[in-house]
């Protein structure tokens, strides 16, 4: 058999390589773990009293009572790591409600098991695990059995399966220029109020947004996520919806920094 020549050796060798790149690549951006799903629905009275307890009225979250309140806290997860909504016997609203609900609930999981923390952020460089990218990615709870990650809730569950921009100003990600995390549970029953209180005291904060008819300048969860936004409508037709001051369609559009520090007391 004639012997390989050097640089055909060379380019299979980066062949094999990108080949093996792209499938850890699929596997790590594939769909939603398959979780066993359930029909029991959770009960999420006891995080209402949590975040009653540990969050005041502006959002900011008192983390140490968190910690004391851990046990408790772990309590409330279990009860949404037995399984997933079942689409079949859950309403729409039963199931956005679970989700955010879980997204909220293990993002402050994350923050009192590492706590003190400067920022979210600060995670990035405690778990450093190979094709994370960042905190968001690492999937470090379970759900019906499968591991999961928040980018997994909020990306490729609410934001791909629910037509429902509001999520954006449910879902907190411990920061200081996240929308508050809401003193309550999302419930059915209350879903469509609280997702349109959050939205109303969002796009009205003016530590979020700087509304003006002319010149907005706008938190960057509206820049991210634009085309959450705009699959009614323009982006302006979304806030002007909600929005005390109105935006002009034509109004020039600039967008705040984001403030990663953590959303504490």
């Amino acid at each position: 058999m004639e012997k390989p020549h050097k640089s055909n050796v060379k380019h299979l060798s980066i062949l094999l390589l990108c080949c093996a790149v792209i499938l850890l690549l699929k596997c790590h951006t594939a769909s939603p773990p398959t979780a066993y799903i359930t029909s029991v629905k959770p009960d999420h009275q006891l995080w209402t009293s949590l975040l009653q307890k540990h969050v005041n009225e502006t959002g900011f979250v008192n983390y140490k009572g968190f910690v004391q309140d851990s046990v408790l806290l772990n309590q409330y997860l279990k009860t949404l790591q037995t399984g997933v909504p079942d689409p079949k016997t859950w309403t729409q609203e039963e199931q956005l409600a679970y989700w955010i609900n879980a997204y909220n609930a293990f993002t402050v999981k994350l923050i009192i098991d590492e706590y003190p923390l400067k920022s979210i952020k600060d995670l990035n460089s405690i778990f450093s695990i190979p094709f994370v990218n960042s905190i968001w990615d690492k999937k470090f709870f379970r759900l019906g059995g499968e591991k999961y990650s928040l980018n997994i809730i909020e990306h490729q569950i609410l934001r791909k399966e629910f037509e429902e921009p509001r999520i954006h100003f449910a879902i907190n990600c411990a920061s200081v220029s996240c929308p508050k995390l809401r003193r309550e549970a999302y419930t059915s029953e209350q879903l469509e109020a609280q997702l349109q209180e959050q939205a109303y005291n969002f796009i009205n904060d003016p530590f979020k947004n700087r509304l003006s008819s002319n010149n907005p300048k706008l938190s960057s969860i509206f820049n991210w996520f634009e085309g959450d936004f705009k699959k009614n409508g323009s982006l302006v037709d979304f806030l002007n919806r909600y929005a005390k001051t109105k935006i002009r369609e034509d109004a020039s559009i600039s967008y705040l920094e984001y403030d990663w520090r953590l959303n504490e007391q």
